[in-house]
């Protein structure tokens, strides 16, 4: 009850902290938290000082006791302890007592009841002790709890239930709260100040209130029968749901609009029946979901009140709470009638209701049954006598009839001469015949707020019982005189609530202003005409949220203060005497920025940030500090000007004050009941011992206690802690707090006094004055829209440095309160949220000085300030006689900076109460620093802006215009002659002016402008000349300044690059001007549009400069369209760029990815047309030079091909490969100037192939023709398959035609020549007319030369092998470290970890070690090569994927022509010899094709060991020999293998086909059967085979059994690439069948060959291979020469045998 835990920051945080020595090094025990208690004011009162061994943390006040937590966690206790029964029960307060039974915790918080106490441990968890009737203590069974005893608080909705770690407890008379880790409110006890729904008590398990789940709670506060907490208010997103139109529990509209002729009747009246439900047995509950009614507001500012927070928690209580119960009928006349849902008894039709039940007993409104449910509902509050008195007024009000006097009341305040209106229908009548003036309402806020400043009085309803919000109509029992008594004082609580802070909630309001639900009718032209004007935007004052970087670090001022629990003395501030029995907000406290509140027995009080005291309740012994009525609202308490209170204690009939006086050494207020030293045992009731305060009266005594850093009150005693200054360190730091609590008093009063009513001008509301609707037009026109946007600007800065004022004031509050130590200062962790906001606030100053803003300012000022501006002048501190009013303002908002040099000058005081050498001296003198830096810096920026400003003033005024921007400073300027332009004319005139971020060159009219970012200046020598001159470039000129003297020229040289410096950091924004460089770098990142530049005229550069021209990365954007965005060197595009044109044609872009130099492109890149055309290959000056690929339409358009080849300057010449998709043609051969000319192959998909002489784009010359059948031509061409002159035709079965052709093959020919038929039996020399395919075709050499020319240029070389090898290595490193890099930069281009990994180990070069190729080295080298082919960012690996990409493009699809074979079994070894060929370079240690690397020399014994078994089991190793296709073949043939086999298979379709016949046939057989029928020796035959790992007897009708291995070794033939890797397989397959054989004969068995080569028929036929043919063939194309006389030879040619022999095994 009366105590309360201080503050924001979590206790338990703050408390642990506080078990460290304390940091000033103060004698902790003696000098830091002693304790003084009294009772009363009176001067005689001398304060005892309690003595313990350490230093007291927190006290909390019962009734008669009270409890005491010292450091290290331990807890006291002193007074009456009426339930111990054992020990002593009363202990004198000079001499507390341990609780022993928490011996073993560590206590970081305490709470005292009337008669009980609890106390809070490190790890959240909570103990209690004392009374415990009513189950405060929360512990069931127990009317008495002695010890301190765990109580757990369990949250119930988890499973198992889990412990809530509790922050801070609060006790009342007869219930405890908990305030948990989570921010929410657990409560036990009993009473409705609970807030929990139910009715019956005690509830022994603490609770939570779920009224308030998912807000944050701050603070919890108990009174003896009322509860209070303090919330943090919700987000602003949550707050803008939009308003309900149906109500959350019946469904039934809020709102119903009835036609009524010629006008529509809007009404809220809408009663919702299930506000509170009463269940089965009798428990009533409280529907949070039950939806308020809502009204038409007067106006945006007018603040909508209303109890149904308690209602509806899931609506902001911006929109829900504030809604009143409040309906208003506006007359003809334009005056108001206000009436309030109290006041009409709903009766639920329109035609019945009445006003304020005169003329009839208006029907009952109540949610109950009858008039007993009430009474049985009310019986089982806790308290029988309350009881007994609400229920009275609740069934009273059922039927009430006011009295004549109070309806006078009602009447003749608002409309004299108006009689009483007494039905329905009359009122009805009133709202019908005026729904225009309703609708003129809405969309003018203008006239409705000035028709709200005549009404002076209201008659607000008394809010029904919490738990039927709008439901339960409050009557009054007694009689008229203590009814108008009543009704005056609920009066002036509305009066507080709906107009107290009508400019607070403006910004709100403006943005709500239209927001009724339907259409009204009737609406005048000249209100549409009005409401359809443009507004000025609303400035919001309180900043939202406050600053997005201070975050948790500073307590939020953004609160609202909810009470609860019984109201007969007002104390729940809502207005009214009624109890509520769940949480409510209290409203007009919403934008008071309460920090505390604390709560007396029957009184409650609010402390804010701006150090003011609210006050509600009980105010029989003045505990409120002020005797106005009534008392049932918040009011504020009665203090001298500049007394700033700081903490507050609430006692039974006495609150206390502790407050900054005129020193900052803390001071006592007292206001509340006197204790005689007589009367103290005297009953309470007996009021001649007592007297008491008209208004808080100063304690005399406080200046003898030292500083205060806490007050406690309860019952009727008061307690302060406090701190003996030793070193001058707690009074630096309470001085430190005061002059910031100070400062933010002042910073409000400007906002609320000046500020605000200065925005008010701008905006469609009435300034306070109530001048004339010109006045609020004139700030918007003496401004100007460009200065009302800074004025807007200024004050949104303005706002956000006061909200920051204050959280940090009531941070150091709460510390003072809490730890006292140097590390919870937030201003030094984190002074940058402090610097930062000064320097946007002084920088949006400086902006609105530099454009004249004060200036213009001034008359609309002076209008609403008067001519005589005291009030400037005492906000201002100004002292001056006659002072001019835009000075005057802006000395008062300059005011802010110079607490920045208060805030350095305490620092610095609290710096020297430490030792020079620790952590904490160094910290606050870096802070101290900091913030006198920054000081200097403002200043010096104020001075720049004075500067300005009255250079603006003598400026040519057209000029100015162009030039004045709000943050651009003059730094200076040569009107004084003192720079020339270099030969410049006699005549002319040349005015160098320098801003903060450009160089202004002035000429008569004209002027030019040089941005700062890309200005360099260097100084001329002046050895050579007597001229003083300075040379500066831009991006687009160089001009030379000459100075009249050499101290001229030094100073602009400085000023010039320094403020080229500044522009560059972002204009200067760090506190200090010492960490400037003394040069600007020559190199920096900037922004430029050129002018002159014919190339990149009107074009914007964005990106890296060096000294005056793009070098770096950057990106230019010229207004036709084009973008480049790469990298630049000296001006031009060089490197890596991205290149986009527009088309003229297309509304398509043509886009270039790849590489650049000089401006050109050059070197490898990738070109999309927007014709759809696709280029990808090498570039050089603008035109596709080199090896390319070129992509032409796609596949379904009109006619698609590719194009891969070379390419010179733009055109196809050399060699290359077109398909042309469209006529399923492809051409393999020569081109020049995009023509085939020269030798070529053509091949066609219906199987034509043709190879001979090309020209002029056509056939024409030599060539031979193939058909699909094997017809062939060899002859003359003159046209594209048009036979003309000699030639030879031969058919498919030898015939032959020889003479001159003419005609088209395919559509008839002429022949003029003889018919040859070779006879049967000639020698088969003449059957030799085979055509030799391959002698006409590009040899294989001459192919792809481009491709091979562009790596060994990579590498360095400018023809094959001409070249360094050293350049060659460096080459490869630059271009394997920029591609990682570009790779790097261009998150789209990611490599994956594996290809970084490869590009790793590639930067290791093994070129190293100079000498003969060893083994070791050798593998080495192959592994390198590996590694390098795997990434096309290496040379050899572009190569290597070039290569892939053109092979496939010839021999896939239409190229998948058998009689291509040749070409390409030979293509691939020219690929190889010429790979080689690089790769010797690269390595020149590596001997030449077929040379030998010797064996590592080992022992002579092993190696004649090692020579005897090898030529036992295997050939040499391949190794030892070098040829090219042992080296590159295993990285080369797997990517082109599927092309290839391709054409093997196609070659070897008729034998393979013969072959394949066969084996299925024979495979028919089982295995006994074929072995004999092959002829393989019985002594061979197997006896018994594994299966699945048991041997079985081989029988007759085994199958697939026999040599079963060797068969699966054979079959991974097909899976092998390699021909090394597949005669590996076959010898693997030989030593598969030696085995199985060696196994069942004797061991010294040798084969020949006549006994092998049936089982390996046997194995060959079992294993079914497909193409097995041309497995035989690519084996022996492509075999290494070294191995074909080995033994790999000997068995590779038993294999080829065994294929014939299968072949012709139908024949034997």
């Amino acid at each position: 009850m009366h105590q309360h835990c201080h503050g924001q920051i979590s206790v338990m945080e703050s408390q642990r902290k506080r078990y460290a020595a304390p940091s000033s090094g103060e004698d902790s025990s003696g000098e830091r938290g002693s304790l003084h208690t009294w009772k009363g004011y009176s001067c005689s009162v001398t304060p005892e000082r309690v003595l313990l061994s350490r230093p007291v943390l927190q006290a909390a006040l019962g009734t008669r006791h009270g409890v005491l937590l010292v450091e290290g966690g331990q807890v006291y206790s002193f007074g009456e302890f009426r339930w111990k029964q054992s020990q002593v029960s009363e202990v004198g307060p000079l001499k507390p007592v341990l609780e022993s039974a928490l011996s073993g915790q560590c206590v970081v918080a305490v709470a005292a009841g009337s008669f009980h106490s609890g106390a809070v441990t490190e790890d959240g968890g909570v103990h209690m002790w004392g009374e415990n009737s009513f189950g405060q203590c929360g512990l069931s069974s127990l009317t008495v709890v002695p010890n301190p005893t765990p109580v757990a608080v369990l949250d119930p909705d988890t499973s198992p239930p889990h412990t809530i770690r509790v922050l801070e407890l609060a006790c009342g008379e007869q219930h405890s709260l908990a305030l948990s880790a989570q921010h929410e409110v657990w409560a036990w006890g009993s009473g409705c100040q609970l807030g929990l729904v139910t009715t019956i008590f005690p509830v022994w398990k603490p609770q939570k209130v779920e009224h308030l789940a998912g807000r944050h709670v701050l603070q919890v506060a108990c009174g003896a029968f009322h509860s209070l907490a303090l919330v943090r208010c919700l987000p602003p997103q949550e707050a803008r749901r939009p308003l309900p139109d149906k109500c959350g529990q019946c469904n039934q509209l809020l709102y119903t609009m009835t036609d009524k002729e010629d006008h529509v009747i809007i009404s809220d009246s809408h009663y919702c029946p299930l506000g509170v439900e009463l269940l089965a047995d009798g428990e009533a509950r409280l529907e949070p979901g039950r939806s308020p009614p809502l009204r038409l507001r007067g106006s945006p500012s007018e603040p909508l009140s209303s109890h149904t927070s308690a209602s509806a928690p899931g609506l902001h209580p911006s929109i829900t709470d504030h809604t009143d119960y409040e309906r208003r009928t506006v007359a003809q006349n334009g005056e108001i009638l206000t009436t309030t849902d109290s006041d009409i008894s709903a009766a639920g039709t329109d035609s019945d209701r009445t006003v304020g039940g005169v003329g009839g007993a208006g029907s009952q409104n109540s949610p109950y049954p009858d008039d007993q449910a009430v009474k049985e509902y009310l019986k089982k509050l806790s308290d029988t006598s309350l009881a007994e008195e609400t229920a009275k007024m609740t069934i009273a009000g059922a039927s009430f009839q006011p009295p004549a006097d109070s309806l006078d009341l009602l009447t003749s305040d608002l409309l004299p001469g108006v009689m009483p209106v007494t039905t329905s229908s009359a009122l009805n009548s009133l709202v019908s015949s005026c729904a225009s003036a309703v609708a003129e309402r809405v969309v003018s806020t203008c006239e409705a707020l000035s028709l709200k400043k005549r009404i002076n009085c209201y008659y607000p309803g008394v809010g029904g019982v919490a738990g039927a919000p709008g439901g339960v109509p409050g009557g009054f029992p007694g009689g008229p005189a203590e009814e108008r008594v009543r009704l005056e004082e609920s009066m002036q609580g509305k009066k507080s609530c709906s107009t107290g802070d009508i400019r607070e909630e403006e910004a709100e309001g403006l943005s709500r202003r239209l927001s009724l639900p339907g259409l009204l009718s009737q609406v005048s032209p000249r209100l549409l005409r009005r409401a359809s004007r443009p507004r000025v935007r609303a400035v919001p004052l309180t900043p939202v949220g406050g600053l997005p970087e201070a975050g948790e670090l500073l307590p939020s001022l953004q609160t609202e203060v909810w009470s609860w629990g019984r109201g007969e003395e007002g104390q729940l501030g809502h207005g009214d005497n009624l109890p509520r029995l769940q949480p409510l907000c209290i409203k007009c406290l919403s934008s008071k920025e309460v920090v505390l509140v604390a709560a007396g027995a029957h009184h409650s009080l609010a402390l804010t940030a701006q150090s003011q005291v609210f006050s509600w309740g009980s105010n029989s012994s003045g505990q409120l500090g002020h005797m106005a009525c009534p008392t049932t609202i918040p009011r504020l308490a009665k203090l001298s000007e500049g007394i700033r209170v700081w903490d507050v204690g609430a006692g039974a009939q006495h609150t206390l004050l502790l407050a900054d006086g005129d020193c900052y050494q803390p001071i006592l207020y007292y206001s509340g009941q006197q204790v005689r030293e007589a009367a103290q045992d005297a009953p309470q009731d007996q009021t001649e011992g007592y007297s008491y305060t008209q208004q808080p009266v100063l304690l005399p005594f406080c200046m003898n206690l030292g500083y205060v850093s806490g007050v406690f009150a309860g019952g009727q005693s008061c307690v302060a802690l406090a701190d003996r200054n030793v070193t001058g360190f707690i009074a630096s730091l309470h001085e430190l707090a005061a002059a910031e609590r100070k400062f933010y008093c002042k910073l409000s009063s400007v906002k609320n006094q000046i500020l605000r009513p200065l925005l008010d001008l701008g905006e469609n509301c009435y300034s306070s004055a109530g001048q004339r609707p010109w006045v609020r037009e004139s700030l918007g026109t003496a401004l100007g829209p460009a200065s009302t946007v800074l004025l807007q600007s200024l004050a949104r800065c303005y706002c956000r440095l006061c909200h920051l004022t204050g959280q940090h004031s009531a941070l150091l509050t709460a510390n003072l309160r809490r730890r006292r130590e140097v590390k919870s200062l937030v201003m030094l962790e984190h002074a940058s949220i402090f610097l930062d906001t000064y320097n946007e606030y002084c920088c949006s100053v400086g902006n609105f000085l530099v454009m004249g803003g004060f200036q213009a300012l001034a008359k609309p000022s002076l209008d609403f300030f008067g001519k005589c501006p005291e009030l400037l002048q005492r906000l201002a501190e100004s002292s001056e006689e006659n002072i001019p009013l835009s000075d005057l303002l802006v000395a008062l908002f300059y005011l802010p900076m110079r607490h920045l040099h208060e805030y350095g000058r305490l620092l610095l005081k609290l710096g020297t109460c430490f030792e020079v050498s620790s952590v904490d001296y160094q910290k606050l003198q870096d802070g101290c620093s900091k913030f006198e830096a920054l000081a200097l810096h403002l200043k010096r920026r104020r001075k720049e802006a004075e500067y300005t400003y009255h250079f603006w003033k003598s400026f040519p005024g057209k000029m100015t215009d162009s030039l004045r921007k709000p943050p651009r400073r003059l730094i200076c300027e040569s009107s004084n002659k003192a720079l020339t332009l270099q030969n410049s004319g006699r005549f002319s005139v040349n005015w160098f002016i320098l801003f903060n971020d450009a160089l202004v060159h002035a000429q008569f009219s004209t002027h030019h402008v040089f941005p700062l970012a890309t200005l360099w200046v260097e100084p001329i020598p002046e050895e050579n000349t007597d001229l003083y001159g300075l040379k500066v470039i831009s991006p687009e000129e160089t001009f030379t300044l000459l100075a009249c003297s050499s101290m001229e020229k030094a100073k602009w040289l400085r000023s010039i690059k320094q403020a080229v410096d500044q522009a560059m950091s972002g204009a200067g924004q760090s506190g200090s001007g010492a960490g400037q460089r003394a040069e600007p770098p020559i190199s920096r990142t900037a922004s430029y549009t050129f002018y002159k530049d014919s190339r990149l005229k009107e074009a914007t550069y964005e990106g890296r400069w060096l000294a005056g021209k793009p070098n770096g990365r950057g990106m230019v954007k010229w207004l036709d369209g084009r973008i480049y965005t790469g990298t630049f060197k000296n001006g031009l595009e060089d490197g890596f760029g991205d290149y986009v044109m527009p088309s003229k044609t297309l509304n398509l872009n043509d886009h270039y990815q790849g590489h650049w130099k000089e401006g050109k492109m050059h070197g490898i890149g990738t070109y999309k047309y927007a014709t759809g055309e696709l280029y990808e290959g090498s570039f050089q000056d603008n035109m596709r030079h080199g090896h390319g690929m070129l992509r032409s339409g796609t596949l379904n358009s009109s006619s698609p091909s590719v194009f891969i080849g070379q390419w010179v300057h733009d055109k196809k010449t050399g060699y290359g490969v077109f398909d042309d998709i469209t006529r399923g043609e492809k051409y393999m051969g020569m081109w020049q100037d995009d023509q085939r000319q020269g030798t070529g192959v053509i091949v066609t998909q219906f199987g034509l192939y043709y190879e001979g002489a090309f020209n002029n784009n056509k056939m024409q010359g030599t060539g031979v023709l193939l058909s699909e059948d094997n017809t062939t031509y060899e002859g003359e061409f003159s046209e594209d398959w048009t036979l003309n002159g000699k030639g030879v035709l031969t058919m498919a079965n030898g015939d032959y035609f020889e003479g001159t052709f003419t005609g088209e093959w395919g559509s008839g020919l002429k022949v003029t020549g003889s018919f040859f038929k070779p006879n049967l039996y000639d020698s088969d020399g003449d059957k030799g007319r085979a055509v030799k395919l391959g002698r006409l075709a590009v040899r294989p050499e001459e192919k792809w030369r481009a491709v091979f020319e562009e790596c060994w240029m990579r590498l360095g070389c400018e023809a094959p092998g001409q070249g360094e090898n050293q350049r060659a290595w460096e080459n490869i490193a630059v271009a394997l470290t920029t591609s990682r890099r570009q790779h790097r930069d261009c998150p789209e281009m990611n490599l994956s970890q594996s290809h970084n990994r490869t590009l790793e180990s590639l930067e290791f070069n093994p070129q190293q070690h100079v000498g003969p190729v060893t083994m070791e080295k050798y593998d080495r080298i192959r592994h390198y090569l590996i590694k390098a082919c795997d990434t096309p960012l290496h040379p050899l690996g572009r190569l290597m994927e070039t290569l892939v990409a053109v092979y496939r493009m010839t021999y896939v699809g239409v190229g998948a022509n058998r009689r291509l074979l040749l070409q390409a079994v030979n293509e691939i070894m020219s690929y190889l010899a010429r790979i080689f060929q690089l790769v010797r370079f690269l390595f020149p240690d590596l001997p030449e094709e077929g040379g030998v690397i010797p064996e590592p020399s080992s022992d002579p014994q092993d190696k004649k060991d090692s020579n005897c078994a090898d030529t036992q089991l295997e050939s040499p190793k391949p190794g030892r020999v070098v040829s090219s296709s042992s080296l590159l073949l295993p990285v080369l043939l797997p990517r082109l293998y599927p092309p290839l086999f391709t054409l093997y298979a196609l070659e070897k379709e008729r034998e393979d086909n013969v072959y394949w016949e066969c084996v299925l046939r024979l495979n028919k057989q089982p295995d006994m059967a074929l072995l004999a029928f092959l002829g393989v020796q019985h002594k061979f035959w197997p006896v018994s085979v594994p299966v699945l790992g048991e041997r079985t007897e081989v029988v007759s009708s085994t199958k697939d059994a026999c040599f079963a291995s060797a068969t699966e070794t054979l079959q991974q033939i097909s899976t092998t690439f390699t021909p090394s890797d597949k005669l590996q397989v076959i010898q693997l397959t030989f030593e598969e069948i030696t085995k199985e054989v060696v196994s069942s004969l004797e061991d010294s068995f040798l084969w020949s060959m006549d006994d092998l080569f049936p089982v390996f028929l046997y194995v060959v036929l079992r294993a079914r291979i497909r193409n097995l043919g041309s497995e035989v063939s690519l084996i022996e194309d492509l075999m290494d020469p070294c191995v074909q006389h080995g033994e790999h030879g000997i068995m590779f040619t038993t294999l080829k045998a065994c294929y014939y022999q299968i072949q012709h095994e139908k024949t034997t």
